[in-house]
């Protein structure tokens, strides 16, 4: 009887080494074969944002040096979580990827529900960071982080910050803010960006946490004035500012992100494909020029690197969104 156990047990270990030597023989062997059809990278949002600028140049390099069409198809809507359940429920072979920007890490922070888990998708690579730059309205009489501190302290509750929507990357970043430094101001949100600088321009808010992208050249201009930067070193785009993390508020760091996802259930050979290959074209000198006049810097980790960014940042968020009480509109 024991013997009989034995043997079974012997036979069950056979096949298990057998079943797992073929899957990745499989795996090995769809990686080699892959891409052999059209890739399609999904973007949540609207074309021109960061997700979609990243996602058409890979797609464009992608195409080129693997002689397979991949193309980008935007679904915008819900702060791109219709996108992010399509990639999660896609074939996971590899066909189906996702650009995303650090929105994706909100999600579970705001929605009550999704319709997929964040853990059904994984990384690939983070293609580009960008940060942001806290502005005001040149006429205000902030003129640096210390003196918008100060005034925020002396008037609890009375300033208050725009942000392109409610769960947008600019809203959390003002939410951080608040936060760290301790400070009672008031949320505003708008539709987007524009609407959110030109109210800050003009001063019917107190300040922004603005893509630097999109201030950088009215900072110049003179029409806006900026503080500081978010990031921890100071940005070449507007070297004069300082950081916030040095101009009073220490620790604080927030940045923007941009990058490729899928299937979770992916095989690790073809998202190891997907990386290599992204890494090699977001490594190139062509890149980092042409993205450095919009703010966006190409910065090609590992997966698990990316998804260990993710991890985290989804906690962060998930953290301020209950101290705020935040949810989606």
């Amino acid at each position: 009887m024991v013997y009989g156990t034995n043997a079974l047990l012997s036979a069950a270990l056979g096949l298990a080494v057998a079943i797992a030597a073929h899957s990745a023989h499989s795996a090995f062997r769809d990686a080699a074969a892959y891409p052999s059809k059209p890739i399609r990278i999904l973007v949540g949002f609207t074309p021109g944002g960061g997700p979609d600028i990243t996602a058409r140049y890979l797609a464009q390099k992608l195409t080129e040096s693997w002689k397979q069409q991949v193309v980008v198809d935007n679904r915008p809507g819900a702060g791109g979580t219709f996108a992010a359940n399509a990639a999660a429920t896609a074939n996971p072979d590899g066909y189906t990827l996702l650009s995303v920007s650090s929105a994706h890490a909100v999600a579970p922070a705001i929605y009550p529900t999704l319709p997929y888990n964040i853990k059904d998708l994984s990384g690939i690579t983070l293609s580009a960071t960008s940060k942001y730059v806290l502005v005001v309205a040149p006429s205000s009489n902030v003129k640096s982080v210390s003196d918008l501190l100060a005034t925020a302290r002396a008037r609890p509750g009375e300033l208050n910050f725009s942000s392109a929507g409610v769960g947008s990357g600019t809203h959390f970043a003002g939410e951080l803010f608040k936060a760290i430094a301790a400070v009672d101001v008031v949320h505003v949100p708008y539709k987007g960006i524009p609407e959110a600088l030109t109210d800050a321009m003009t001063g019917r808010v107190h300040f922004f946490m603005s893509p630097i992208a999109n201030a950088v050249n009215l900072v110049r201009e003179g029409k806006l004035r900026g503080l500081g930067v978010s990031s921890k070193e100071r940005d070449v785009l507007l070297p004069e500012l300082p950081t916030i993390a040095e101009s009073g508020v220490p620790g604080y760091e927030s940045i923007l992100w941009f990058g490729l996802l899928t299937s979770s259930r992916t095989p690790r050979a073809v998202v190891a494909k997907v990386n290599s290959e992204a890494k090699r074209i977001l490594s190139d000198a062509e890149v980092r020029m042409r993205w450095a006049s919009i703010g966006l810097e190409p910065h090609p980790p590992t997966p698990g690197e990316f998804d260990k960014l993710i991890a985290e940042d989804t906690a962060t968020f998930a953290r301020l969104a209950r101290a705020g009480n935040i949810r989606a509109e």
